[in-house]
Formats: structure tokens, sequence, C-alpha cells
């Protein structure tokens, strides 16, 4: 059953980017928007008594109609097999998750020297248009045994017509099932856009779980020729790692943060002072119903990073002899 809406899922896709992806702003958000704006006309008439009655059932047609092409198009995406059936089994260790931690600071001291910077001295990215382009390419150098879905050449990423707002809700960016557009917050630190690029481009696969789409956008973006997705591939995984570690072994976090390269200190830097300037009640309470939303969907909290670093450990085991 889940395969016929796997098949579904690419038609779909297929046909919303052919019809969708030359518009040069978010379709998706127009759509929410324009749906927002009815929900709440309805609302407004579900107080006047002559039209309650017709404005409810009104709201309660539109939101099922909504719900069902949601679950057709995406929803049975959750069930698919996960990504950690098709990998090997191996014990996932404090100390492989240390050794691992210290072999992507490495990496991501050496990349971080390869890429531009701005006059503070913090990562920038040069062409975003290049980083889509280069995400496009390696979907087709995933491996065979993990996936073999059809990865596409349409160029469907689009900025939010939301991004102040998502700016304070910790949101980075979503992927559309209604118009299958890949949706980035522009606003993020360069430090976060490649990999969310590349993580929102997995859910473009078919990849509905959160944390595979971390997996697969790590394979996307940790071999890459280009070094700012390389980097902040590298970089993401290794602060996953550490966010693994942290509750184990503070002492080793700190020792690994002090160990950042200066560069990578002022990237850091800069990720923490975007992050102190958009906390806020709106970031608690998008924070709290995503955790919902996530662990409805039979995921782990957003929190959460033991189900990616469990898919990079026994990724990584197949390679060490």
């Amino acid at each position: 059953m889940v395969s016929l809406f796997e098949k579904l899922f690419e038609f779909q896709k297929r046909i919303h980017q052919i019809l969708f992806s030359w518009i040069p702003f978010s379709l998706g958000d127009l759509l929410y928007i324009l749906l927002g704006i009815l929900l709440i006309y309805l609302i407004i008439k579900l107080f006047r008594k002559k039209t309650r009655s017709n404005s409810l059932f009104k709201i309660l047609i539109v939101l099922n109609i909504v719900y069902f092409i949601y679950q057709i198009f995406w929803g049975m995406l959750y069930f698919q097999t996960p990504i950690i059936a098709k990998l090997p089994k191996t014990e996932v260790t404090l100390e492989v998750r240390k050794a691992l931690a210290l072999e992507y600071l490495e990496k991501s001291k050496a990349t971080r020297k390869l890429v531009n910077e701005d006059k503070n001295g913090v990562f920038v990215i040069k062409d975003l248009h290049a980083i889509q382009q280069e995400i496009l390419n390696q979907q087709k150098t995933l491996p065979t045994f993990i996936t073999q879905k059809k990865s596409s050449d349409t160029n469907s990423f689009k900025p939010s017509l939301f991004g102040k707002t998502m700016s304070f809700t910790g949101i980075l960016g979503y992927y559309n099932p209604f118009t299958a557009e890949a949706q980035f917050n522009a606003e993020l630190p360069s430090s976060y856009l490649p990999f969310t690029l590349s993580h929102e481009s997995s859910h473009q696969l078919g990849f509905a779980r959160e944390q595979e789409a971390n997996f697969i956008g790590y394979l996307i973006g940790v071999h890459s020729k280009n070094p700012e997705l390389r980097y902040s591939t590298e970089y993401f995984t290794l602060k996953s790692l550490l966010n693994s570690i942290v509750e184990d072994d503070e002492k080793f976090v700190k020792t690994a943060l002090g160990n950042y390269s200066e560069e990578m200190k002022r990237d850091r830097l800069n990720e923490r002072k975007f992050i102190a300037e958009h906390q806020g009640y709106l970031n608690d309470f998008f924070g709290f119903t995503n955790n919902l939303f996530l662990k409805s969907n039979q995921q782990e909290g957003a929190i959460t990073y033991s189900y990616f670093i469990d898919l990079l450990v026994r990724y990584k085991s197949m390679y060490i002899k």
C-alpha cells in the first residue's frame, strides 16, 4: 500500500514542479495565506447566528479536504521502510561518537578555509544558485542500497514569504507537499543555509521523516565538491555529534568547542547571535507544536538527534575495517 503512495508522490511532484517551479515566489506560501484568510472569514461568520451552522460546515469541509490531500500527497510517506533497516547493526557507543566528532571537527576546520567571509570574518555564501544546482546533482550519486528514488533536475527551491516570522519560530525551512516547493528562510546565517537546502531537497525526494532527511542531506553534502555545501554539512554533523555527547561528557564537548578554528568560532558566534535576536514566545510555541507534530508522525522530537546519529554511525561503520 505504501508503495502506491510513493508512486503517487513521484507523479504529483513531477507535475507540480512543471507547473510551479518557474514561478519566482513561493506559491505554496501564498496558498497558505489565502487558506488562512478563508478560515478567518468563516470563523468570523461563526459568531453570527444566521450563518453559524453553514460556516461550521464549510470549515469542516475545508479542513477535511486539506487533510485528505496532505495525507495522500505526503502523510503516508511516514510509513515507508525506515532507512535504518537498510544499514548494518552496530553499537552506537560514546567512544564511536567522540571519534566521529573529532573527525568532523578536523574536516570542518579544513573546509572552512575554502569558503568566503564577510567583513566581520563570518562565512558568507558566494553563489546560492550554485549550491542548489550542486544539491540536485548530488542527489544522483546517493547509494542505491539506501534509496532508488528518482532525482530531479528541476530547481524548486523557494525563499519563504514568511522568512522574518520563521526566524522567530526556529523553523529553518519546510517542504510544501501541495506545490512540491522546498521552502527556506533566506535570513538564516550562511552556516545554516546550504545544509537546510540539502535537508529540504531530501524531503523533495520523498523522505518524510525529519532525521532521515538530515541523513540524506548529509549524504548529499558530505562528498560535494562545493566547499560551501560541504562545510555546512560537516559543521551540522559536528554539532549533531556534540549535542549527542554533551550529556555524557560535557568536558569533551567544551574541549571540542575550544578547538574550533578561529573562523569556526566566528561562525558559531554569529549563529548564537542570530538565535538570541530571535528568541521569544513564538519560538517556544512553534518548538512545542513542532515536537507534537513530529511525535504524531512516529518521529522523535525536534531536539533529539539520536536517530540521525544512529544512521550516521551505522553508515560509517560500513567503511571502517
